[in-house]
Parts: structure tokens; C-alpha cells; sequence
């Protein structure tokens, strides 16, 4: 538990009239400048609050305040500002930085004590909750990421291409995704949601489970009538996903079974099975449907030899595979050494578990 409270003024005092008054209840921490204050705040984990005053030499409070939101101690550890200072615009200031009262000089002791007291209290509730909710994710997450590995490990025993193929389009998928996520603003994703995203990945291809082995593992092309049964893949993916919703976290669910319906959409409406076109179509249903492209041409399958890397991307910007939005294609070209590069060292780990 945080126990111990910091005092920051440069008044000697002033330091020791607050110490007087908390000693009883906590350990007691001194500085007399803002940047002494901010080595001990980093310094130390069990500061409960922080008594600032705004006006001191070399760092005064205000800038303490932004160095903590930069640090984001200012989450969890309450300031308040203690102070003669009575500018509206300073005061304004240090509440906008997230200072969570200010205390004008002089001040009455008993009264100081119960609003930091209490605030101390609050803040320590949240952070125990926190913990808790912290924690829970924690377990939410690996739920979600076992069930999605025991459903790509039933694929893999249908297609004995996918268990390494579903692999690869996870790394291809992050790299692609980050990458369009910063290059374009309308497409942007935090961290967080790009994970979910390369987590659901690994389902594109869970329809797979329905089709017959004598078309998903034919050595030969396929006729119109196998292929049109193919195609099916797709919504019959997001019907077994739609089976399992309350399994998975909400968000893994909803990208999980967007992907698997339509990560054969086209950008020029060409795709299946909806016939999506253009914006339509999901950006991170996009980006696995090139990343999906790329490894399904530079991989052996049953039924071809590996294309070259070369190859396969002038097969992709040609418009062999079927046609894909231009800034998907441009962030592709901008990543595509990192791409190539974790190709190289999935094949690698490929070869040295079949050695």
C-alpha cells in the first residue's frame, strides 16, 4: 500500500509544519526544488500524495506537473498544490495538469488533513480496481487466444496447409496493418486493436473446416463447380463463428468473423461473397486479404510450386489476384523488407521442425 507523502517546497518551514501534520499517519518524503521532487516521485513506488508548492527555484510546480503527465504518474498519484499564489490563469494551470486541488496558504491543519486523507483513500480504491480489471483482461486474453488456437488447430488438420500458413498471415497481418494504421489517418488503430486484429487473423480461413478434402486438398486446379463449393469457406466461417460469440472476447468475435466472411472481397467489387467494394470493405478485412494473397503465392500448395517473391509481387500490383485498395498496396511496398524478412524466418522454423 502507498503510504508516504511527499512534500515539495522550497520554504524549509513550510516542509516542516506538513510533516508535523502527517507524521503520525505516514512516512514522510522532503524536497525543496521541483527537480529533487521529481526524482523521488520516480524513484519511489509508495508515495500516497504529493504536497507541491508552485513557486520554487530551478523547477516551480507547474512544470513538475507536466514532467508527471508526461510520465503518467499523474494517474495514479494525487497532487495537491499548496500555495499563496492566488492567479487565477496559474491556478487554472495546475488543475488542467491534473492537479486535484489546490490548498491556498494559510491553511487550517485538521481541515487540510481530512481532503487529503480522503483523496488518498479514493485514489487508492481505484488503483486496487484497477489491478483487479487489469488482471481479468489479462485472463480474458489468453482464453481468447487458446480458443482461437484450438479452432486454427482443427483447420490445420483438415488443410495441411494452413497450420503454417495461418502463422505467417498473423506477422504479415501485424506488419501490414501497423504499417497503414501509420501511414494513413483515416485508417488508424491503437496498438491494442491491431493485437485483436492479428489474433483474429488466424480464423480467415475456420470455413475451411466444411469443405469436402477431396476439393480443399486437390492436387489439380479446380473445376467452376469445386471452386463455386470453395468460395463457400467464407460464409460458412462466419456461420460457425456466429456459433460461438459469448466464447470470445467481443471485439476478437466481431473482427474474427468479418475477416473470415469477407477477407475475399475486392476493392473494385469483384470479390465474394458479398461483392463488396472499395470502403466497404473493413481495413483490417483488406489488409489480411493481401497478406493472405501473398503468402498463398510465395507458399507451396498442393496444387502449385512457391512463386518467387519478385514474381508474386508483380502478380499482386498487376492486378493477377484480383484488385486491392492503393494505399493498402503503397503501405505494402513500404513494409515489405520487414515482410520479407519475417517470411525468411517462419520458412526457416518451418524447415528446421520438418528436419
Amino acid at each position: 500500500m502507498n503510504t508516504t507523502i511527499l512534500i515539495v517546497d522550497d520554504m524549509e518551514i513550510n516542509r516542516a509544519i506538513l510533516a508535523e501534520g502527517f507524521k503520525d499517519e505516514h512516512e514522510i518524503l522532503e524536497a525543496a526544488d521541483g527537480e529533487e521532487a521529481l526524482e523521488l516521485i520516480e524513484s519511489n513506488e509508495h508515495i500516497a500524495a504529493v504536497l507541491l508548492d508552485l513557486i520554487m527555484p530551478k523547477m516551480d510546480g507547474l512544470e513538475v506537473l507536466r514532467r508527471m503527465n508526461e510520465s503518467k504518474k499523474i494517474v495514479h498519484v494525487p497532487v495537491f498544490i499548496i500555495t499563496a499564489e492566488n492567479s487565477e490563469k496559474t491556478l487554472m494551470d495546475a488543475y488542467d495538469l491534473g492537479a486535484v486541488d489546490v490548498i491556498s496558504k494559510p491553511f487550517m491543519m485538521n481541515f487540510l488533513k481530512c481532503r487529503i486523507e480522503n483523496v488518498i483513500e479514493l485514489y487508492r480504491h481505484r488503483n486496487e480496481l484497477e489491478d483487479i480489471v487489469d488482471e481479468q483482461v489479462k485472463r480474458l486474453s489468453s482464453l481468447n487466444q487458446s480458443m482461437v488456437e484450438t479452432l486454427a488447430t482443427l483447420i490445420e488438420f483438415r488443410d495441411c496447409e494452413s497450420g503454417e500458413h495461418v502463422k505467417r498471415i498473423c506477422g504479415l497481418t501485424k506488419i501490414l496493418m501497423t504499417t497503414v494504421s501509420d501511414m494513413y489517418p483515416e485508417y488508424y488503430l491503437p496498438k491494442a486493436e491491431i493485437d485483436k486484429i492479428v489474433m483474429s487473423s488466424i480464423l480467415h480461413d475456420v470455413g475451411k473446416i466444411s469443405i469436402p478434402d477431396g476439393i480443399l486438398n486437390k492436387p489439380g486446379r479446380l473445376t467452376k463447380e469445386e471452386f463455386e463449393t470453395m468460395k463457400l469457406h467464407t460464409v460458412n466461417g462466419a456461420e460457425i463463428l456466429s456459433k460461438i460469440p459469448n466464447m470470445m472476447d467481443e471485439d476478437v468475435f466481431n473482427y474474427s468473423y468479418d475477416i473470415s466472411r469477407h477477407h475475399h472481397e475486392r476493392w473494385d467489387g469483384r470479390g465474394y461473397p458479398d461483392g463488396l467494394k472499395g470502403d466497404e470493405i473493413t481495413i483490417w478485412s483488406q489488409v489480411v486479404a493481401v497478406a493472405d494473397v501473398y503468402d498463398a503465392l510465395t507458399s507451396p500448395r498442393v496444387y502449385k510450386a512457391a512463386f518467387d517473391h519478385q514474381t508474386a509481387m508483380k502478380m499482386i500490383y498487376g492486378g493477377e489476384c484480383g484488385i486491392f485498395n492503393p494505399k493498402v498496396l503503397e503501405a505494402f511496398g513500404k513494409c515489405i523488407q520487414k515482410i520479407e524478412k519475417t517470411d525468411a524466418e517462419l520458412f526457416s522454423q518451418e524447415k528446421e521442425q520438418q528436419e
